[in-house]
């Protein structure tokens, strides 16, 4: 019965609706309570003989019958809505707290698992603090109302009652440590399967490529057969819990029906008396019964307290202590200055001693073999790590004086992994600026050459894509990815392969309408093609997470070093044309 504190806190964000849905359901239980002393009135009438009432009292419990239903659909409609700002609070909490743990909180977490926590789990707080909390307040406050009635009018029904009812609320509080146990397992077990499927979903083209679709199924089933055991251990602990509760209920309602007759037979009790004890005996232990139904239907939201405190919890990987905003009036000038960084549990740094300038305004190509250390730079750069030695400075300060995301913002980053919407062609590109025109959207997608391919289309612009932009080729999804990163106009511009899905001869144009798009911008291209870099100013070239040479490609070219068997390579192992 002790509440956890994620739902605590979770309770907080609805507490006037949450109050309003109580109170309606102490009223709804006091209109049991009154049909119960009305039925009481009316029977022990009927014992004396005297039918004279009864017609009023009749009259009387079908008004309370007519008044509790408005109360319930008032009380469900309040703790519905109670429950929607909670869902709605807690989500966006845990939205803000992923997006400020940066993607190094989420490459260590399974996609599938957050998902699971943030839907599942959400819903099952929903039920746990719209309908759980409400009464447990109810069932910790009745009880003791009726017994105190009772005891004014049959005490000796006090010794059934209260033994009883002591069963049904502590009773299964000796079950409680083992159910959170299994609980726990089970959420663990069912998070793990969530995460299993949708990596299997996303996964499907490359399994069926490698002719592992089978080999995959056998461990789903596998996993599903695990949800299934852990789910039954749940269940088999807490049909104890509603085993002790029934037999409870059942013990204490047949000790006040026996020692009501008792009452009755000695005369030690009036009609009236015996009547009231039979009714209120049931009533007493209603809101015992109505909070083991409540528990079941928020025990998923209980299960996943855990989860949802360690996404609410996660701590980014970098600090965001900076508060100058980064809102230059020229290009920024780049700078990495003796920059060391190490992977935890990596036996050698990623980036040892690096330091280069990107002149402000000009592009500047970051090249070298696999692993030399390319996408490390980028991740430093956008602070999803901070180096352990050295800095990175952007027009003279330091990138940890910057506030985060104001950072963030004027950066422009093109991955190789672009990733769109379920939206329209227009809404994806507009993500960059939602007030851009459709001239503007339209000259990006020039620049990106992807424009005459969008015309091309049936609905233009106005084309819903699929999930991750499935209905496109991967060479289109990269240049609309590049549009929409020339329409966020950021002084910086970073290409992270961004041409790599794109043939040469695309590729060649594209570089050169960027370098003529990218005037007044500092821009950073890292390519494994060297047809994307060798137009750039300077080339920077990383080899082991060491700069090995910087230079124009004319020079570097034939100077022979990691840029020259770069060249070579190229030369022998021309890039393969893609859509």
């Amino acid at each position: 019965m002790i509440v956890h504190p994620e739902l605590r806190r979770a309770a907080g964000r609805a507490r006037r609706p949450l109050l309003a849905a109580t109170l309606l359901q102490g009223a709804v239980t006091l209109t049991h309570l009154a049909q119960a002393v009305l039925l009481a009135l009316g029977l022990a009438g009927l014992a004396r003989g005297d039918t004279g009432p009864l017609p009023w009292l009749l009259t009387a419990v079908f008004a309370v019958v007519a008044v509790r239903a408005g109360l319930a659909v008032w009380q469900r409609r309040t703790a519905t809505r109670a429950g929607a700002l909670v869902r709605v609070a807690l989500r966006d909490e845990l939205l803000v707290r992923l997006g400020r743990a940066g993607p190094a909180y989420l490459t260590a977490a399974r996609a599938g698992a957050v998902r699971t926590t943030l839907v599942e789990g959400v819903e099952g707080v929903d039920a746990y603090v719209s309908r759980y909390l409400p009464q447990l307040l109810i069932t910790l406050t009745v009880p003791p109302l009726v017994l105190t009635a009772l005891a004014a009018v049959a005490p000796w029904s006090l010794l059934g009652l209260v033994p009883a009812l002591l069963l049904a609320l502590a009773g299964p509080r000796a079950w409680d440590r083992l159910l959170t146990t299994r609980g726990k397992e089970h959420w663990d077990t069912y998070e793990g399967l969530g995460a299993d499927y949708l990596e299997a979903l996303q996964g499907m083209p490359a399994l069926r490529a490698a002719g592992a679709v089978g080999r995959t199924r056998a461990r789903l089933e596998e996993r599903s057969a695990a949800l299934h055991r852990a789910t039954v251990a749940k269940l088999r602990v807490s049909l104890v819990d509603t085993g002790i509760t029934d037999l409870a209920v059942q013990g204490g309602t047949a000790a006040a029906a026996l020692l009501a007759c008792w009452s009755a037979t000695t005369g030690s009790t009036t009609a009236t008396g015996t009547y009231l004890m039979l009714l209120l005996a049931s009533e007493c232990f209603r809101p015992v019964r109505d909070l083991a139904r409540e528990w079941h239907a928020g025990y998923l939201g209980a299960s996943a307290a855990d989860g949802l405190t360690a996404l609410r919890t996660a701590e980014p990987a970098v600090p965001d202590s900076g508060t100058v905003p980064a809102h230059w009036q020229a290009p920024p000038e780049l700078r990495f200055h003796d920059v060391r960084f190490t992977y935890d549990g990596a036996p050698a740094p990623a980036l040892d001693g690096v330091s280069f300038t990107a002149p402000p305004g000009r592009t500047t190509a970051i090249v070298g073999p696999s692993g030399a250390g390319k996408s490390t730079l980028l991740a430093l750069l956008l602070r999803h790590h901070d180096p352990q030695e050295g800095r990175i400075t952007l027009d003279g300060r330091p990138t940890t004086a910057y506030a985060l995301d104001s950072l963030r913002q004027g950066i422009a980053v093109v991955s190789q992994e672009t990733y769109l919407f379920h939206a329209t062609i227009a809404d994806n590109l507009r993500l960059a600026r939602p007030d851009a025109t459709d001239e503007e959207l339209t000259r990006a997608a020039r620049v990106a050459g992807v424009h005459d391919e969008i015309t091309a289309l049936p609905d233009g612009y106005a084309t819903l894509l699929g999930e991750r932009g499935a209905t496109l080729s991967g060479g289109q999804r990269q240049r609309l990815a590049l549009a929409r990163a020339l329409l966020a106009d950021a002084p910086v511009l970073v290409l992270d392969e961004a041409t790599s899905s794109v043939d040469e001869r695309r590729e060649a144009d594209i570089v050169r309408e960027l370098t003529h798009a990218a005037r007044g911008r500092t821009v950073l291209v890292v390519a494994h093609r060297l047809a994307a870099v060798r137009h750039a100013d300077r080339i920077v070239v990383l080899d082991h997470g060491r700069v090995d040479a910087v230079g124009g490609h004319p020079d570097l070219a034939g100077a022979g070093g990691v840029y020259t068997r770069l060249v070579e390579a190229g030369r022998t192992h021309p890039g393969e044309r893609a859509a």
